[in-house]
């Protein structure tokens, strides 16, 4: 199947430049490799039930989701242990440590990836089953 996407001139080269640089034989594979890694992650996160303990990372202009992440935060105050945020130029990055519902931090991160100001929501699951 043929499809076309719309992405930043910026981001195909870095995107070019780690698959030649790994040794992939052209762009195509390379996507779909992509891809699979993200269906993969995704997946994850779906199919984790009960408690947990997890790692949300994002990155985020300042400027324009502040108050609206302040407001989704305090949200989630019932699976949010702690936060870390460092500034990184125009960029913030902001890590959520949380433990509880697998459903409740599912919605944490559906909840952040909605917002046009953050860029890259990364959820690792550290534990399935809390003790």
């Amino acid at each position: 199947m043929r499809t076309s996407f719309s992405i930043p001139d910026d981001v195909v080269d870095a995107f070019d430049q780690v698959w030649q640089d790994q040794g992939l034989d052209n762009r195509s594979r390379a996507v779909r490799e992509a891809m699979l890694e993200y269906i993969e992650s995704h997946s994850r996160l779906e199919e984790t039930t009960g408690e947990v303990v997890a790692l949300v990372g994002f990155d985020y202009r300042h400027h324009d989701v502040i108050r609206e992440l302040h407001t989704a935060q305090h949200e989630f105050q019932d699976v949010i242990l702690n936060t870390s945020h460092t500034h990184q130029q125009e960029w913030c990055l902001e890590s959520l440590f949380c433990r509880g519902s697998a459903d409740r931090v599912r919605e944490l991160t559906y909840r952040l990836r909605d917002f046009d100001g953050v860029r890259r929501v990364k959820v690792m699951v550290i534990q399935d089953q809390v003790g």
